[in-house]
């Protein structure tokens, strides 16, 4: 394959403006900032797992403390049902003995449960304190994670600009290349590695190596026009005038 020497040395802006590209690429892969994002998402997904466990267990001891106080009130009706019987008149004195009995179990059974509502609410004031706490650590997880976003995003937004002018050097570059030898870059570079590179003196400067004596020597004595790769690492040899 033939190509103008001028055109050749094109390559190596085309390689140069790709190697920017790849730099780019990989920065905006690694960007601190993505790292930072998942430890955010994180923290707001433990912080909203721990309010969710306290909004559950608040939720349980209301509905514990309202059956208690359901219960309480059942217990004070029928203890105040007991004791207009007891205080009426025609009561005989197996039926009052009767109703003093009930009324002494109502009353334990309302200390019972007096002590159960006292122990549930204590309770209940820790686990409010504690869903508080969990409400401020989900706000403040939150507020950051959006912070970290904005920074993240504001980073890659640089990128972006950064990467756009380098696209379009790029689109500028292949449109004066003709397609053969383009094609034979293209080739090359999808392999992973520097698709052109100059000869400077006996070493490559796609790979970097020395290359061997008799390869330059034969490298020297072919036409200026002809494209030549590195026996190293096969990039496209753009050799000065």
């Amino acid at each position: 394959m033939k190509a103008d020497p001028t055109t050749q040395a094109k390559l190596l802006q085309l390689a140069e403006v790709d190697a920017e590209i790849g730099r780019l690429a990989h920065q905006r892969r690694t960007l601190a900032e993505h790292k930072q994002f998942e430890e955010a998402e994180q923290r707001v997904r433990d912080a909203r797992d721990a309010a969710v466990r306290a909004e559950t267990r608040a939720g349980d001891l209301d509905r514990d403390i309202a059956r208690i106080e359901r219960d309480v009130d059942g217990v004070r009706a029928r203890t105040e049902r007991d004791r207009t019987m007891l205080a009426g008149s025609g009561i005989g004195a197996k039926q009052a003995t009767e109703l003093q009995h009930e009324l002494d179990t109502l009353a334990r059974r309302q200390g019972v449960l007096e002590d159960e509502q006292l122990g549930v609410m204590e309770e209940r004031e820790a686990v409010g304190a504690e869903l508080e706490h969990a409400r401020a650590e989900l706000a403040a997880a939150e507020e950051h994670i959006a912070e970290v976003g904005t920074r993240r995003d504001r980073a890659e937004g640089d990128i972006d600009v950064s990467r756009a002018g380098r696209d379009r050097a790029r689109a500028e570059l292949v449109t004066v290349l003709p397609d053969e030898l383009l094609a034979d870059y293209e080739r090359i570079r999808a392999k992973g590695g520097v698709a052109a590179g100059a000869l400077r003196e006996s070493r490559c400067s796609a790979c970097r190596l020395e290359l061997d004596r008799t390869f330059i020597a034969q490298v020297r004595g072919t036409a200026a026009d002809e494209v030549v790769h590195c026996e190293e690492c096969g990039a496209i040899l753009v050799r000065g005038k």
